[in-house]
């Protein structure tokens, strides 16, 4: 059975106990420009937002992982003395908002987290007018006014990689997604490339997340590359969803890899079985910068004794870019967060965006031989809105 995803819902559901702060911020501006909080060259208070108590399992790891990175990333800022408080979500948006008033009260300057994009609204809601959320979902719905998502969104990877594709002449693009939030999101991210980079859609085709809707969806794949000349086929499924059954099924419906550039939306190399698959041989995905995720896995590991879970670099992002801040303008309103130029973060260089979105300097990867082969390394730098 193919799961579903976990990391996109339906809609936003925020608890109707939570109703009542849109009445109380309503008359409140929020954060304007540059006037959130000035910090006059004394500690900056951090308010951490972290699932510890969740239901969920898993969420208690999650939550020690982002903590650590976050204090990782105090530890490296000299220039700016850098308070962490916090403050546990028991993975619901309406402890979320009650922390992050708690936090506020205490005289919080920046809400860092929450993590799922439910709790990222409602900390958004009750911090509306008095502080900036950075919260490490990748759902831009929650993005705009007070509120930051630092999670890898499907926009960033799709102009990275129909960019590339395109310069590599694969510019007449088939899209494969599901029926779904997450397959539509990433439909539209490359819809959204490719009128940018100049490529060209040479359709799209839909399936019900289901295994039955993978087979039923094969006829209209090879129909669609047959007659309208796609060079390249953008699956955006993940491997813990339909990506496997392709990966083993377009080739034996006759697709013809070496013709038709497979690349993929999500990440490949987890688990590492996957790139044996036969239907990805050759192919390309995104990923962040290898050799900053090496020193940061390993300043980790040699800090805490253990490997870092693959969200911990969010904690460690978030610290770096309200420092980025408080050095570059002096406050933590939306405006002073948004950085032309990158930040280094413990995945590779990324910016804040003015829409509370965010770009990545991510590498292209191929696989040969079941192995991952950098293709086009990631840029060293993040130029002005449009990279």
């Amino acid at each position: 059975m193919i799961r579903r995803f976990s990391s996109f819902r339906n809609r936003i559901r925020i608890p109707l106990a939570l109703a009542g702060l849109a009445l109380l911020t309503a008359c409140q501006v929020g954060l304007p420009g540059g006037n959130g909080p000035r910090i006059g060259g004394g500690t900056v208070n951090v308010a951490l937002l972290v699932p510890y108590g969740s239901a969920s399992s898993g969420d208690d790891l999650v939550a020690q992982n982002l903590e650590n990175a976050a204090r990782l990333a105090a530890s490296d800022v000299q220039d700016i003395d850098i308070r962490i408080t916090v403050y546990p979500t028991a993975g619901n948006a309406e402890q979320a908002a009650s922390a992050t008033q708690q936090a506020l009260s205490e005289g919080a300057d920046v809400i860092v987290g929450p993590l799922r994009s439910d709790a990222a609204s409602a900390a958004g809601l009750a911090a509306r007018g008095r502080a900036s959320v950075l919260s490490f979902s990748n759902n831009t719905e929650v993005a705009g006014g007070n509120v930051f998502v630092l999670g890898n969104t499907f926009s960033s990877t799709a102009d990275r990689l129909v960019r590339y594709a395109a310069a590599q002449g694969r510019s007449r693009i088939l899209v494969l997604h599901a029926q779904n939030l997450a397959g539509e999101v990433a439909r539209d991210a490359i819809l959204s490339a490719a009128a940018r980079s100049g490529a060209s859609i040479a359709g799209t085709v839909s399936y019900e997340f289901s295994a039955n809707g993978v087979v039923e969806a094969l006829p209209a794949v090879m129909a669609a590359v047959r007659d309208n000349g796609a060079n390249a086929i953008f699956i955006t499924s993940d491997t813990t969803g339909a990506l496997p059954l392709f990966a083993q099924l377009l080739p034996e419906n006759g697709l013809d890899t070496s013709a038709v550039q497979v690349i993929g939306m999500t990440r490949w190399d987890t688990p590492p079985q996957t790139l044996e698959l036969r239907g990805l041989q050759g192919g390309w995905f995104a990923l962040p910068d290898p050799n900053a995720s090496a020193s940061f896995n390993a300043r980790y590991a040699a800090a805490y004794s253990a490997p870092p879970h693959v969200l911990a670099g969010l904690g460690y992002d978030a610290i770096q870019a309200v420092a980025n801040a408080v050095r570059q303008s002096g406050g933590l309103g939306s405006n002073d967060l948004v950085s032309n130029a990158g930040i280094a973060g413990a995945n590779g260089v990324f910016r804040l965006n003015p829409d509370g979105t965010n770009t990545r300097s991510l590498a292209v990867a191929e696989v040969i031989d079941a192995q991952v082969t950098i293709r086009d390394s990631a840029p060293a730098s993040i130029g002005g809105p449009g990279f």
